[in-house]
């Protein structure tokens, strides 16, 4: 009898998302493509679950209590992580989108800006 393989897991995405709303539309849809989804309020939820586990890919908003999205890729950054991050924001002004990449966001989005097969697209290309 030949051996079993293991069937590969679909890939592992964090989002940081103080709107339970649209984080649970965007979990819901990825479910539904067969990602392994967990949704934080905050980037002090995600900074603890990636002390345990690091995700294939972060979608983490700007704007969130406790703390926020900046205060998230700082820690990143000085921890060395590897995992793309995708900001999504409705933050819009030049400032915070050079501040965000600076601190090692691989792309910047602004939420009102784009539907969800644009968002998964572009997640494509940094689930490698």
């Amino acid at each position: 009898m030949p051996a079993q393989t293991a069937k590969k897991k679909g890939p592992v995405i964090f989002i940081a998302e103080d709107d339970k709303f649209l984080s649970n539309i965007y979990a819901e849809n990825f479910r539904k493509k067969g990602i392994d989804v967990h949704v934080f309020g905050n980037g002090k939820e995600a900074i603890e679950a990636i002390k345990k586990q690091n995700p294939d890919l972060l979608l983490l908003d700007l704007h969130m209590p406790e703390m926020d999205g900046f205060g998230a890729l700082q820690y990143f950054k000085r921890e060395r992580h590897t995992f793309p991050v995708i900001i999504l924001s409705n933050l819009r002004t030049d400032l915070d989108r050079e501040k965000a990449k600076e601190l090692g966001a691989v792309d910047f989005i602004v939420k009102s800006d784009i539907s969800f097969k644009e968002l998964w697209e572009k997640m494509q290309t940094h689930l490698t």
